[in-house]
Protein backbone atom coordinates (compact mmCIF):
# COMPACT_ATOMS: atom_id res chain seq x y z
CA UNK A 1 0.00 0.00 0.00
CA UNK A 2 0.93 3.22 -0.63
CA UNK A 3 -0.37 6.98 0.78
CA UNK A 4 -2.95 7.34 -2.57
CA UNK A 5 -4.71 4.28 -1.46
CA UNK A 6 -6.93 6.65 0.78
CA UNK A 7 -8.08 8.87 -1.77
CA UNK A 8 -8.99 5.51 -3.55
CA UNK A 9 -10.48 3.98 -0.77
CA UNK A 10 -12.38 7.22 0.12
CA UNK A 11 -13.52 7.35 -3.18
CA UNK A 12 -15.22 4.13 -3.28
CA UNK A 13 -16.97 4.70 -0.01
CA UNK A 14 -18.03 8.14 -0.78
CA UNK A 15 -17.08 9.14 -4.19
CA UNK A 16 -19.28 12.11 -3.94
CA UNK A 17 -18.74 14.04 -0.96
CA UNK A 18 -16.26 16.74 -1.47
CA UNK A 19 -12.59 16.14 -0.65
CA UNK A 20 -11.00 20.13 -1.24
CA UNK A 21 -12.99 22.96 -1.64
CA UNK A 22 -10.94 25.60 -3.48
CA UNK A 23 -11.89 29.11 -4.92
CA UNK A 24 -15.96 28.04 -4.91
CA UNK A 25 -15.14 25.00 -6.28
CA UNK A 26 -15.91 21.59 -5.19
CA UNK A 27 -13.48 18.47 -5.99
CA UNK A 28 -15.41 15.25 -4.50
CA UNK A 29 -13.30 12.40 -3.72
CA UNK A 30 -14.18 10.19 -6.76
CA UNK A 31 -12.69 13.34 -8.90
CA UNK A 32 -9.88 13.62 -6.73
CA UNK A 33 -9.07 10.06 -7.51
CA UNK A 34 -9.18 10.27 -10.88
CA UNK A 35 -6.70 13.45 -10.74
CA UNK A 36 -4.32 11.40 -9.05
CA UNK A 37 -4.75 8.75 -11.17
CA UNK A 38 -4.18 11.07 -14.15
CA UNK A 39 -1.16 13.23 -12.92
CA UNK A 40 0.67 9.92 -11.88
CA UNK A 41 0.77 8.72 -15.88
CA UNK A 42 1.78 11.77 -16.74
CA UNK A 43 4.34 12.61 -14.36
CA UNK A 44 5.90 8.70 -15.06
CA UNK A 45 4.51 8.60 -19.15
CA UNK A 46 5.08 12.07 -20.22
CA UNK A 47 8.20 13.75 -17.37
CA UNK A 48 9.82 10.37 -17.30
CA UNK A 49 9.42 10.62 -13.04
CA UNK A 50 10.78 7.10 -11.88
CA UNK A 51 11.00 5.78 -8.22
CA UNK A 52 13.43 8.09 -6.25
CA UNK A 53 12.83 10.96 -8.37
CA UNK A 54 11.85 14.81 -7.14
CA UNK A 55 8.81 16.84 -8.30
CA UNK A 56 9.11 20.21 -7.27
CA UNK A 57 6.21 22.89 -6.89
CA UNK A 58 6.13 26.88 -6.71
CA UNK A 59 3.20 28.09 -5.75
CA UNK A 60 0.27 29.07 -3.47
CA UNK A 61 -1.75 26.78 -1.47
CA UNK A 62 -3.70 25.06 -4.33
CA UNK A 63 -5.23 21.67 -5.19
CA UNK A 64 -2.91 20.48 -7.79
CA UNK A 65 0.16 20.27 -4.90
CA UNK A 66 -2.02 17.72 -2.92
CA UNK A 67 -2.68 15.81 -6.61
CA UNK A 68 0.96 16.28 -7.47
CA UNK A 69 1.84 14.60 -3.83
CA UNK A 70 -0.43 11.73 -4.12
CA UNK A 71 0.91 11.10 -7.21
CA UNK A 72 4.30 10.83 -6.09
CA UNK A 73 3.72 8.71 -3.13
CA UNK A 74 1.81 6.34 -5.88
CA UNK A 75 4.87 6.47 -7.48
CA UNK A 76 7.25 6.05 -5.16
CA UNK A 77 8.87 10.00 -6.13
CA UNK A 78 9.46 12.48 -3.71
CA UNK A 79 7.70 15.93 -3.40
CA UNK A 80 9.21 18.98 -2.78
CA UNK A 81 7.12 21.82 -1.57
CA UNK A 82 9.08 25.22 -2.53
CA UNK A 83 8.66 28.38 0.02
CA UNK A 84 7.23 30.95 -2.30
CA UNK A 85 8.47 33.73 0.20
CA UNK A 86 11.87 33.03 -0.61
CA UNK A 87 14.07 34.71 -2.79
CA UNK A 88 14.63 33.28 -6.67
CA UNK A 89 17.98 32.63 -5.65
CA UNK A 90 17.26 30.77 -2.72
CA UNK A 91 14.86 28.44 -4.50
CA UNK A 92 17.95 28.13 -6.98
CA UNK A 93 20.11 26.68 -4.21
CA UNK A 94 17.15 24.35 -3.47
CA UNK A 95 16.58 23.65 -7.05
CA UNK A 96 19.76 22.53 -6.96
CA UNK A 97 20.23 20.36 -3.83
CA UNK A 98 17.78 18.50 -4.68
CA UNK A 99 17.42 18.15 -8.53
CA UNK A 100 13.55 17.85 -9.17
CA UNK A 101 13.21 15.95 -12.48
CA UNK A 102 10.17 18.83 -13.43
CA UNK A 103 9.30 21.95 -11.49
CA UNK A 104 5.37 23.11 -11.69
CA UNK A 105 5.34 27.33 -10.73
CA UNK A 106 2.16 29.07 -10.83
CA UNK A 107 2.66 32.77 -12.68
CA UNK A 108 3.60 34.89 -9.75
CA UNK A 109 7.09 33.27 -9.57
CA UNK A 110 7.43 31.99 -13.51
CA UNK A 111 9.86 35.00 -14.19
CA UNK A 112 11.65 34.68 -11.04
CA UNK A 113 12.41 30.98 -12.17
CA UNK A 114 13.55 32.48 -15.26
CA UNK A 115 15.75 35.12 -13.58
CA UNK A 116 17.67 31.80 -11.95
CA UNK A 117 17.28 28.83 -13.96
CA UNK A 118 20.83 28.97 -15.11
CA UNK A 119 22.04 28.24 -11.21
CA UNK A 120 20.22 24.53 -11.49
CA UNK A 121 20.11 21.82 -13.10
CA UNK A 122 17.86 20.86 -15.99
CA UNK A 123 14.58 20.36 -14.20
CA UNK A 124 11.52 20.41 -16.61
CA UNK A 125 9.62 23.66 -15.87
CA UNK A 126 5.56 23.35 -16.19
CA UNK A 127 3.81 26.50 -15.89
CA UNK A 128 0.63 26.10 -14.01
CA UNK A 129 -1.94 28.06 -15.01
CA UNK A 130 -1.31 30.31 -18.48
CA UNK A 131 1.35 29.82 -21.06
CA UNK A 132 5.31 30.33 -20.66
CA UNK A 133 7.66 30.69 -23.42
CA UNK A 134 9.94 27.72 -23.32
CA UNK A 135 7.69 25.99 -20.30
CA UNK A 136 5.93 23.10 -20.27
CA UNK A 137 2.16 23.41 -19.95
CA UNK A 138 0.43 21.77 -17.21
CA UNK A 139 -2.63 22.08 -18.77
CA UNK A 140 -1.89 20.85 -22.08
CA UNK A 141 0.27 17.75 -20.09
CA UNK A 142 -3.01 16.30 -18.06
CA UNK A 143 -4.83 16.84 -21.38
CA UNK A 144 -5.10 13.07 -21.39
CA UNK A 145 -7.02 10.01 -21.02
CA UNK A 146 -3.74 7.98 -19.62
CA UNK A 147 -4.71 7.14 -15.97
CA UNK A 148 -1.91 5.26 -13.43
CA UNK A 149 -4.35 3.67 -10.69
CA UNK A 150 -3.56 1.00 -8.21
CA UNK A 151 -0.20 -0.07 -6.50
CA UNK A 152 2.74 0.96 -8.58
CA UNK A 153 5.36 -1.38 -6.37
CA UNK A 154 5.89 2.11 -3.67
CA UNK A 155 4.77 1.62 -0.03
CA UNK A 156 5.05 3.46 3.12
CA UNK A 157 8.44 3.34 3.74
CA UNK A 158 9.59 5.57 0.92
CA UNK A 159 10.63 9.26 0.73
CA UNK A 160 7.89 11.38 -0.11
CA UNK A 161 8.38 14.74 1.04
CA UNK A 162 11.13 17.23 1.11
CA UNK A 163 10.82 20.21 3.01
CA UNK A 164 13.77 22.26 3.43
CA UNK A 165 14.25 24.57 6.82
CA UNK A 166 17.12 26.90 7.45
CA UNK A 167 20.16 25.32 9.62
CA UNK A 168 21.63 27.20 12.27
CA UNK A 169 24.43 28.01 9.88
CA UNK A 170 22.24 30.10 7.58
CA UNK A 171 22.27 27.23 5.36
CA UNK A 172 18.72 25.36 4.08
CA UNK A 173 18.49 21.38 5.04
CA UNK A 174 16.02 18.98 3.21
CA UNK A 175 14.45 17.20 6.07
CA UNK A 176 13.24 13.88 4.28
CA UNK A 177 9.96 12.39 5.15
CA UNK A 178 8.47 8.76 4.33
CA UNK A 179 5.36 7.84 3.37
CA UNK A 180 4.65 6.24 6.89
CA UNK A 181 6.17 9.54 8.38
CA UNK A 182 2.91 11.31 7.13
CA UNK A 183 0.77 7.54 8.10
CA UNK A 184 1.35 7.96 11.63
CA UNK A 185 1.43 11.95 11.45
CA UNK A 186 -2.05 11.83 10.31
CA UNK A 187 -2.68 9.21 13.17
CA UNK A 188 -1.66 12.12 15.83
CA UNK A 189 -3.68 14.25 14.04
CA UNK A 190 -6.48 12.25 14.60
CA UNK A 191 -6.24 11.41 18.20
CA UNK A 192 -5.17 15.34 19.15
CA UNK A 193 -8.11 16.71 17.27
CA UNK A 194 -10.97 13.59 17.44
CA UNK A 195 -10.61 13.71 13.99
CA UNK A 196 -13.20 11.89 12.12
CA UNK A 197 -14.89 12.04 8.09
CA UNK A 198 -17.67 14.52 9.64
CA UNK A 199 -14.73 17.29 9.91
CA UNK A 200 -14.24 20.35 7.78
CA UNK A 201 -11.10 21.79 8.22
CA UNK A 202 -9.86 24.76 7.10
CA UNK A 203 -6.24 25.22 5.77
CA UNK A 204 -4.81 28.79 5.33
CA UNK A 205 -1.13 27.49 6.28
CA UNK A 206 0.78 27.81 3.70
CA UNK A 207 1.69 23.75 2.67
CA UNK A 208 5.37 24.60 1.94
CA UNK A 209 5.47 24.37 5.59
CA UNK A 210 4.66 21.08 7.37
CA UNK A 211 2.21 22.36 9.47
CA UNK A 212 0.28 23.33 7.05
CA UNK A 213 0.43 20.30 5.15
CA UNK A 214 0.48 17.84 7.62
CA UNK A 215 -1.18 19.27 11.08
CA UNK A 216 -4.38 18.82 9.62
CA UNK A 217 -4.58 19.05 5.59
CA UNK A 218 -3.19 15.75 4.97
CA UNK A 219 -5.26 14.08 8.29
CA UNK A 220 -8.24 15.30 6.99
CA UNK A 221 -7.90 13.48 3.56
CA UNK A 222 -6.88 9.94 5.61
CA UNK A 223 -10.35 10.46 8.02
CA UNK A 224 -12.21 11.13 4.96
CA UNK A 225 -12.73 14.71 5.87
CA UNK A 226 -13.42 17.83 3.61
CA UNK A 227 -10.72 20.36 3.10
CA UNK A 228 -11.62 23.61 2.85
CA UNK A 229 -8.24 24.99 1.18
CA UNK A 230 -7.18 29.03 0.78
CA UNK A 231 -4.43 30.07 -1.36
CA UNK A 232 -3.14 32.57 1.51
CA UNK A 233 -4.25 33.29 4.82
CA UNK A 234 -6.40 36.42 4.77
CA UNK A 235 -8.70 37.40 7.74
CA UNK A 236 -11.53 38.51 6.25
CA UNK A 237 -11.53 35.21 3.96
CA UNK A 238 -11.33 33.27 6.99
CA UNK A 239 -13.82 34.36 9.10
CA UNK A 240 -16.11 34.10 5.45
CA UNK A 241 -15.24 30.55 4.96
CA UNK A 242 -16.01 29.69 8.78
CA UNK A 243 -19.47 30.93 8.56
CA UNK A 244 -20.13 29.59 4.91
CA UNK A 245 -18.49 26.08 5.71
CA UNK A 246 -19.44 25.16 9.26
CA UNK A 247 -15.51 25.11 9.66
CA UNK A 248 -14.67 22.69 12.46
CA UNK A 249 -10.90 22.68 12.38
CA UNK A 250 -8.29 24.66 11.76
CA UNK A 251 -4.98 25.64 12.38
CA UNK A 252 -3.57 29.55 12.90
CA UNK A 253 -0.45 30.76 14.08
CA UNK A 254 -0.35 33.25 16.57
CA UNK A 255 0.56 36.06 14.27
CA UNK A 256 -2.66 34.74 12.36
CA UNK A 257 -4.76 34.64 15.64
CA UNK A 258 -3.72 38.23 16.35
CA UNK A 259 -5.47 39.81 13.00
CA UNK A 260 -8.28 37.76 14.06
CA UNK A 261 -8.46 39.51 17.55
CA UNK A 262 -7.69 42.94 15.97
CA UNK A 263 -10.82 42.58 13.09
CA UNK A 264 -13.75 43.72 13.81
CA UNK A 265 -15.93 41.05 13.05
CA UNK A 266 -14.21 39.28 16.09
CA UNK A 267 -16.49 40.13 19.01
CA UNK A 268 -19.55 38.88 17.70
CA UNK A 269 -19.06 37.08 14.64
CA UNK A 270 -20.71 33.36 14.30
CA UNK A 271 -17.87 30.75 15.02
CA UNK A 272 -19.92 28.28 16.72
CA UNK A 273 -19.17 25.62 14.34
CA UNK A 274 -15.82 25.53 15.40
CA UNK A 275 -14.70 22.91 17.71
CA UNK A 276 -11.41 23.90 18.21
CA UNK A 277 -8.34 26.23 16.80
CA UNK A 278 -5.04 24.38 16.99
CA UNK A 279 -1.41 26.57 17.34
CA UNK A 280 1.85 26.65 17.55
CA UNK A 281 5.03 27.10 15.75
CA UNK A 282 6.07 29.54 18.20
CA UNK A 283 5.71 30.65 22.17
CA UNK A 284 2.04 31.34 22.68
CA UNK A 285 1.67 34.25 24.64
CA UNK A 286 -1.04 33.51 27.61
CA UNK A 287 -3.26 36.35 27.26
CA UNK A 288 -3.38 35.08 23.17
CA UNK A 289 -4.84 32.22 24.14
CA UNK A 290 -7.33 33.66 26.80
CA UNK A 291 -8.69 35.82 24.42
CA UNK A 292 -9.55 32.91 22.27
CA UNK A 293 -10.98 30.88 25.48
CA UNK A 294 -13.16 34.53 25.75
CA UNK A 295 -15.08 33.47 22.49
CA UNK A 296 -15.85 29.88 23.98
CA UNK A 297 -13.41 28.48 21.24
CA UNK A 298 -10.71 25.98 22.93
CA UNK A 299 -7.46 27.19 21.78
CA UNK A 300 -5.52 23.91 21.87
CA UNK A 301 -1.32 23.82 21.10
CA UNK A 302 0.65 21.21 19.00
CA UNK A 303 4.81 20.80 19.43
CA UNK A 304 7.10 19.90 16.65
CA UNK A 305 9.54 20.55 13.73
CA UNK A 306 9.75 20.04 10.43
CA UNK A 307 11.69 16.93 11.19
CA UNK A 308 8.95 15.52 12.62
CA UNK A 309 6.32 15.84 10.48
CA UNK A 310 5.94 17.67 12.44
CA UNK A 311 3.01 16.28 16.07
CA UNK A 312 5.36 15.12 18.34
CA UNK A 313 3.27 16.45 21.44
CA UNK A 314 -0.20 18.10 21.23
CA UNK A 315 -3.03 19.36 23.55
CA UNK A 316 -6.31 17.75 22.98
CA UNK A 317 -9.33 19.81 23.93
CA UNK A 318 -9.85 20.17 27.61
CA UNK A 319 -6.15 20.66 27.78
CA UNK A 320 -5.93 24.32 27.08
CA UNK A 321 -7.80 25.18 30.20
CA UNK A 322 -5.91 22.80 33.34
CA UNK A 323 -2.46 23.06 31.39
CA UNK A 324 -2.95 26.68 30.20
CA UNK A 325 0.47 27.36 29.09
CA UNK A 326 1.70 23.63 28.04
CA UNK A 327 2.29 21.93 24.74
CA UNK A 328 0.80 19.03 25.92
CA UNK A 329 1.83 15.46 26.08
CA UNK A 330 3.64 12.88 23.86
CA UNK A 331 1.67 12.29 20.54
CA UNK A 332 0.20 8.74 20.82
CA UNK A 333 2.89 7.53 18.16
CA UNK A 334 5.63 9.62 19.95
CA UNK A 335 8.12 9.38 22.22
CA UNK A 336 9.96 12.47 24.17
CA UNK A 337 12.83 12.72 26.57
CA UNK A 338 14.30 15.79 28.20
CA UNK A 339 18.01 15.29 28.58
CA UNK A 340 21.51 17.27 29.76
CA UNK A 341 23.94 18.45 27.65
CA UNK A 342 25.69 14.71 27.84
CA UNK A 343 22.44 12.50 27.42
CA UNK A 344 21.20 11.68 30.82
CA UNK A 345 17.44 11.75 31.34
CA UNK A 346 16.31 14.39 33.60
CA UNK A 347 14.02 14.69 36.25
CA UNK A 348 10.21 16.28 36.36
CA UNK A 349 10.40 19.99 36.67
CA UNK A 350 14.11 20.31 35.30
CA UNK A 351 15.09 21.33 31.73
CA UNK A 352 17.16 20.13 29.36
CA UNK A 353 17.06 19.11 25.22
CA UNK A 354 13.95 17.86 24.26
CA UNK A 355 14.42 14.43 22.14
CA UNK A 356 11.63 12.26 20.24
CA UNK A 357 11.67 9.55 18.68
CA UNK A 358 8.69 7.65 16.49
CA UNK A 359 7.74 6.96 12.96
CA UNK A 360 6.75 10.26 12.40
CA UNK A 361 10.68 11.30 12.09
CA UNK A 362 12.59 12.06 9.35
CA UNK A 363 15.09 9.85 8.07
CA UNK A 364 17.44 12.20 7.83
CA UNK A 365 18.97 15.73 5.84
CA UNK A 366 18.95 15.30 1.81
CA UNK A 367 22.38 15.05 0.83
CA UNK A 368 23.76 16.06 4.13
CA UNK A 369 25.00 13.25 6.18
CA UNK A 370 26.81 15.53 8.77
CA UNK A 371 23.63 17.40 9.44
CA UNK A 372 21.70 13.87 10.04
CA UNK A 373 24.39 12.28 12.22
CA UNK A 374 24.55 15.68 14.52
CA UNK A 375 20.35 15.33 14.71
CA UNK A 376 19.88 11.68 14.79
CA UNK A 377 21.67 9.38 17.37
CA UNK A 378 20.35 6.14 18.19
CA UNK A 379 16.93 6.76 16.97
CA UNK A 380 16.10 10.10 19.21
CA UNK A 381 15.95 13.34 16.97
CA UNK A 382 17.73 16.17 19.23
CA UNK A 383 15.39 19.17 18.35
CA UNK A 384 17.71 21.80 20.07
CA UNK A 385 14.69 23.23 22.12
CA UNK A 386 14.94 23.22 25.75
CA UNK A 387 11.73 22.27 27.91
CA UNK A 388 10.60 20.34 30.97
CA UNK A 389 7.73 17.81 31.76
CA UNK A 390 5.41 18.31 34.52
CA UNK A 391 4.48 15.57 37.23
CA UNK A 392 1.38 14.59 34.41
CA UNK A 393 3.86 14.11 31.99
CA UNK A 394 2.83 17.52 30.06
CA UNK A 395 5.61 19.36 28.36
CA UNK A 396 6.78 22.78 28.57
CA UNK A 397 9.22 24.79 26.29
CA UNK A 398 11.19 27.40 28.12
CA UNK A 399 13.47 28.22 25.35
CA UNK A 400 14.37 27.54 21.07
CA UNK A 401 17.45 26.41 19.80
CA UNK A 402 19.24 29.90 20.94
CA UNK A 403 19.42 32.07 17.97
CA UNK A 404 16.10 31.33 15.96
CA UNK A 405 14.04 33.69 15.20
CA UNK A 406 10.33 33.37 15.38
CA UNK A 407 8.36 36.21 12.88
CA UNK A 408 4.84 35.30 11.69
CA UNK A 409 5.27 31.74 12.23
CA UNK A 410 8.49 31.68 10.24
CA UNK A 411 11.94 30.47 11.03
CA UNK A 412 14.37 32.62 10.57
CA UNK A 413 18.04 32.35 11.36
CA UNK A 414 20.77 35.11 11.98
CA UNK A 415 23.96 33.66 10.44
CA UNK A 416 22.95 34.21 6.95
CA UNK A 417 21.92 37.54 7.59
CA UNK A 418 24.79 38.29 9.58
CA UNK A 419 27.28 36.82 6.78
CA UNK A 420 25.32 39.70 4.41
CA UNK A 421 26.67 42.23 6.88
CA UNK A 422 29.61 41.35 7.08
CA UNK A 423 30.26 41.53 3.30
CA UNK A 424 29.62 45.28 3.63
CA UNK A 425 33.27 47.40 3.84
CA UNK A 426 31.70 50.35 5.96
CA UNK A 427 30.83 47.59 9.19
CA UNK A 428 32.69 47.19 11.39
CA UNK A 429 30.85 44.05 13.35
CA UNK A 430 27.24 43.12 13.22
CA UNK A 431 24.68 41.19 15.12
CA UNK A 432 21.35 40.24 14.49
CA UNK A 433 18.75 38.98 16.95
CA UNK A 434 14.86 38.96 17.34
CA UNK A 435 12.98 41.01 19.48
CA UNK A 436 9.43 40.47 21.13
CA UNK A 437 6.55 41.89 19.41
CA UNK A 438 2.69 41.45 20.57
CA UNK A 439 1.94 41.31 16.51
CA UNK A 440 5.07 39.36 14.77
CA UNK A 441 6.05 37.43 17.85
CA UNK A 442 9.26 38.51 17.08
CA UNK A 443 10.91 41.33 14.87
CA UNK A 444 14.26 41.14 13.41
CA UNK A 445 16.67 43.40 14.63
CA UNK A 446 20.41 44.23 13.16
CA UNK A 447 22.50 45.60 15.43
CA UNK A 448 25.44 47.30 13.92
CA UNK A 449 29.12 49.15 14.66
CA UNK A 450 29.68 51.01 11.64
CA UNK A 451 33.45 51.59 10.88
CA UNK A 452 33.40 55.51 10.74
CA UNK A 453 30.91 57.27 12.92
CA UNK A 454 27.47 58.04 11.35
CA UNK A 455 28.88 56.53 7.90
CA UNK A 456 25.93 54.76 7.26
CA UNK A 457 22.07 54.71 7.69
CA UNK A 458 19.07 52.77 8.65
CA UNK A 459 18.51 52.64 5.01
CA UNK A 460 21.51 51.84 3.45
CA UNK A 461 21.72 48.99 5.68
CA UNK A 462 18.29 47.64 5.01
CA UNK A 463 19.03 47.72 1.68
CA UNK A 464 22.21 45.00 1.95
CA UNK A 465 19.24 42.74 2.13
CA UNK A 466 17.34 43.52 -1.54
CA UNK A 467 16.91 40.51 -3.40
CA UNK A 468 19.26 38.40 -1.08
CA UNK A 469 16.95 36.85 1.09
CA UNK A 470 13.06 36.76 1.34
CA UNK A 471 11.19 40.04 2.61
CA UNK A 472 9.95 38.19 5.68
CA UNK A 473 13.80 37.61 6.83
CA UNK A 474 14.91 41.47 6.63
CA UNK A 475 15.44 42.76 9.59
CA UNK A 476 12.83 45.45 10.55
CA UNK A 477 15.15 47.64 13.08
CA UNK A 478 18.69 48.70 13.04
CA UNK A 479 20.31 49.75 15.82
CA UNK A 480 23.99 51.68 15.87
CA UNK A 481 25.98 51.06 18.51
CA UNK A 482 30.24 51.80 19.40
CA UNK A 483 31.00 48.06 20.21
CA UNK A 484 29.27 44.37 20.64
CA UNK A 485 29.52 42.76 24.04
CA UNK A 486 32.06 39.67 23.77
CA UNK A 487 33.31 37.18 26.03
CA UNK A 488 37.19 37.05 27.03
CA UNK A 489 37.23 34.14 24.50
CA UNK A 490 36.36 36.83 21.99
CA UNK A 491 33.11 35.25 21.49
CA UNK A 492 29.56 37.80 21.10
CA UNK A 493 27.60 37.57 24.21
CA UNK A 494 23.83 37.47 22.14
CA UNK A 495 22.13 37.62 25.38
CA UNK A 496 23.30 41.17 26.42
CA UNK A 497 23.34 42.19 22.55
CA UNK A 498 18.90 41.44 22.88
CA UNK A 499 19.25 43.45 26.52
CA UNK A 500 20.36 46.27 24.15
CA UNK A 501 18.04 45.93 21.61
CA UNK A 502 15.00 45.83 23.90
CA UNK A 503 16.41 48.83 25.61
CA UNK A 504 16.43 50.68 22.50
CA UNK A 505 13.06 49.69 21.90
CA UNK A 506 11.64 51.51 25.27
CA UNK A 507 13.34 53.99 24.02
CA UNK A 508 12.13 54.39 20.24
CA UNK A 509 8.73 53.62 18.93
CA UNK A 510 9.89 50.34 16.15
CA UNK A 511 8.27 50.89 12.63
CA UNK A 512 6.20 47.53 11.49
CA UNK A 513 6.18 47.12 8.10
CA UNK A 514 4.79 43.63 5.84
CA UNK A 515 6.15 40.50 5.82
Amino acid sequence: MDLSDWVDRWAGFQPGKTAVHFEGADISYGALAERVALAAAVLRQRLGVRRGDRVAWLGYNHPELLVLLFACARLGAIFLPLNWRLAPAEHAYMIKDASPVALFVEPDFQAGIDGVRGQFGTAQLVAVGGERAGWLSAAALMDSEDRLAGPQGAGYADPLVICYTSGTTGAPKGAVLTQGALLWNAVNSAHMHDLTSADRVLTTLPMFHVGGLNIQTIPALHAGATVVLHPKFDATATFDAIARHRITLTVLVPTQIKLMLDHPRWPGYDLASLRCISTGSTLVPEALIRAVQERGIPLIQVYGSTETAPIAAYQRIGDDSCKLTSTGCSAIHCTIRIVDPVGNDLPVGVSGEVLVKGPNVTTGYWNDEHATSQALRDGWFHTGDIGHLDADGYLFIDGRHKDMIISGGENIYPAVLESILADCDAIQEAAVVGRPDDHWGEVVCAVVVPRQPDSLTREQVLGLFRDRVARYKHPREVVFVDHLPRNAMGKLKKDEVRRMVRTYAEAHQPEHGTT
